[in-house]
């Protein structure tokens, strides 16, 4: 309870120090060992999901396990970068000082395996554009060390 209430207080003291011109606050995820390639790889441009290098199983999110052969042999490695629009939301609730509403909140499934699916935003479109199968690509949004991956619409003639 008192590391919850101690990040709660961190994030009101950050909203308040907040400038007009910064970025919207976003928390930032906590880098491990198995989750540090996936948010620092936009550093290079690529999006970098752990793979078991035994049975070549795809896992997101990372883990030090694979859950089908039970290998440790687990690294991440790139992927194209482009996905389909699995499923997704438009959310309307200004949760945040400063984050501009609507937008779209997205499960974006990736090509390289069935089912290997992230939770992301869809940028770059009007929030009502976004549709179920709609051919995406990754961008990267850098906010101190982390390169958080967004994605948007792929033109028609890349996709």
């Amino acid at each position: 309870m008192l590391r919850l209430k101690l990040l709660y207080n961190l994030v009101i003291m950050e909203l308040v120090l907040q400038q007009p011109d910064d970025p919207p606050f976003r928390m930032l995820p906590e880098l491990t060992p198995e989750t540090a390639p996936f948010w620092t790889g936009g550093a290079q441009g690529k999006l970098l999901i752990a793979r078991c290098g035994a049975c070549r199983l795809w896992i997101h999110p990372p883990m030090p396990v694979c859950r089908v052969c039970l290998s440790r042999d687990i690294a991440a490695e790139p992927v194209s970068g482009r996905g389909k629009v699995h499923s997704f939301t438009i959310n309307h609730q200004p949760f945040l000082p400063g984050v501009a509403v609507p937008f779209a909140i997205a499960i974006v499934e990736l090509p390289e395996q069935e089912a290997l699916r992230l939770t992301t935003n869809i940028v770059d479109c009007p929030p009502d554009a976004v549709h179920i199968g709609m051919a995406v690509s990754v961008r990267f949004l850098r906010q101190e060390d982390v390169y958080l991956p967004l994605f948007a619409p792929t033109p028609a003639a890349e996709a």
